[in-house]
């Protein structure tokens, strides 16, 4: 079974800790804790927790180039791990939905999300598979 990478966006730094913007740190945290997987920094600035999670072969990323710059990163851990597209999938926060609603794409565009638009321009493609969870009306908002 092909290794998946998991990417969580988010920003770096204690102040952005338990924020809705880092949902998507907060999503592959929780996956890393559900396999027992430890976080190490990694040459694609960021940091990955690898191993297996309910079976499934994962790579857990979290860009640590803050949002608006995670494409670099995304992009430089496909090369390094030669992953193609479809073992992609993107966890991040969408300020145009609900709080607790969740919205799952194998591909489009980036809604506005800088992050994502960041993750595109660095890859060439929108051809990845995204979770977006809905923070309207969180404090964000």
């Amino acid at each position: 079974m092909a290794r998946k990478l998991v990417v969580g966006l988010g920003n770096p730094g204690f102040q952005y800790r338990n924020t809705p913007h880092n949902l998507g740190f907060e999503v592959v945290e929780a996956l890393a804790l559900e396999g027992k997987l430890s976080w190490n920094r990694c040459a694609e600035q960021g940091l990955v927790a690898e191993g297996q999670v309910e079976g499934t072969p994962l790579v857990l990323m979290k860009p640590q180039s803050f949002m608006n710059l995670s494409g670099e990163s995304v992009a430089a851990s496909l090369r390094t791990r030669q992953l193609p597209l479809d073992d992609v999938l993107v966890v991040c926060d969408d300020l145009a939905l609900p709080f607790g609603k969740i919205r799952v794409r194998a591909e489009g565009g980036s809604g506005g999300h800088n992050g994502l638009k960041s993750i595109m321009a660095s890859i060439g493609s929108s051809q990845f598979a995204r979770v977006r969870l809905g923070i309207l009306g969180t404090p964000l908002s």
